[in-house]
């Protein structure tokens, strides 16, 4: 059955190819040895009396882009070379492999130690291994951008984002409000705090999140913390 099956296939090849290819002899010749070594090919390996066999689940399964992701393009930049090691790691994110993730970016940082956006992108992918939860190493790593960028919205706005993805609202908050009463007028990153606010304004008004307390102090750089760790 297999044989007929191939030579079926092969056959239906030829005339498609031959339909395409009549007026080029030459390519039509390429054609056909190509289709023989397909079929040589299959003589010497094909074995389709074997029982077919499930394939393994992959151990890493899809996942979306995370928020960090699809917006740092625009709060940090897309084509230096902290973009190239973030775009990787994110690549390796995408299909679950979180702890490569990690790993890429922190070989970014031993290229370039200072650059607060690897810091930045090392905080998220930190939680992103996490399970979209704040932790220690993840808070270091946020820490350690604004230090090196005090002026720099993006760390303080992304490290807002991984609290609020977290569940800690009334802190990403403070932040998020802490940064927009310091942002000039026309900074183009104002449009996307103040869309933050607003979403979880309308989560409390619909009560998918608590409401925050009477008083909100005002909003502090990231926690000290302990150097990161992966495992």
């Amino acid at each position: 059955m297999g044989w007929v099956m191939m030579i079926g296939l092969a056959l239906l090849t030829g005339i498609g190819l031959w339909f395409f290819l009549r007026k080029d002899k030459g390519a039509l010749q390429f054609a056909a040895a190509a289709i023989l070594v397909a079929l040589a090919g299959y003589a010497w390996q094909g074995r389709p009396e074997l029982a077919g066999a499930p394939k393994a689940k992959p151990e890493h399964q899809e996942v979306p882009d995370s928020q960090f992701a699809q917006m740092r393009g625009d709060m940090l930049g897309r084509f230096d070379r902290a973009s190239m090691w973030l775009t990787m790691a994110e690549g390796f994110q995408r299909r679950g492999d979180t702890q490569t993730g990690v790993e890429i970016v922190q070989a970014g940082l031993r290229d370039s130690p200072n650059d607060p956006d690897l810091w930045v992108g090392l905080g998220n992918a930190l939680v992103v291994h996490g399970g979209g939860m704040m932790n220690p190493a993840a808070q270091y790593a946020f820490q350690r951008a604004q230090a090196i960028a005090p002026q720099h919205p993006g760390p303080r706005f992304f490290y807002g984002l991984a609290l609020a993805q977290g569940g800690h609202f009334d802190e990403a908050e403070r932040i998020w409000r802490a940064l927009l009463a310091e942002a000039p007028a026309g900074a183009p990153y104002r449009a996307a705090i103040e869309e933050r606010l607003q979403a979880l304004d309308a989560a409390r008004a619909s009560g998918e999140i608590p409401s925050p307390p009477a008083q909100m102090p005002s909003a502090a750089a990231p926690p000290a913390a302990a150097a990161p760790a992966t495992r």
